[in-house]
């Protein structure tokens, strides 16, 4: 069973991520926005799990990550650098750094060969 959660944004995000990390670990897009029928089907499980949150460093991420604070109050906040922007254009060597605190992840130059 897996007990860890990542929250990202989108699709792209989940990619990128999952290039990293060196385990199980359940991904969950929001693709952006959190409705109450979301909030219902895909908070409400995780609850009870360690949750991550990473999102993209731009006003709907931010706004996103306004939201979740409330609703997932015990989360943990990863965070990518405003230059990068959004976590699908951060470099390989930064995410890795940002998630290796919390996760297995993979060495450095190893995401290259997927």
């Amino acid at each position: 069973m897996v007990d860890k959660v990542l929250i990202v944004e989108g699709k792209n995000d989940r990619k990128r991520v999952k290039k990293v990390l060196n385990e199980p670990v359940d991904i969950i897009c929001t693709y952006g926005t959190l409705s109450e029928e979301k909030l219902e089907t895909l908070i409400l499980p995780i609850e009870n799990k360690d949750v991550y949150i990473l999102v993209d460093a731009d006003d709907a991420g931010e706004s996103l990550r306004k939201q979740l604070k409330r609703e997932l109050p015990n989360a943990t906040h990863l965070y990518t650098q405003k230059e990068y922007g959004q976590v699908e254009t951060t470099p390989f060597d930064y995410l890795t750094d940002v998630l290796r605190e919390y996760f297995e992840v993979k060495e450095t130059g190893q995401e290259s060969r997927f």
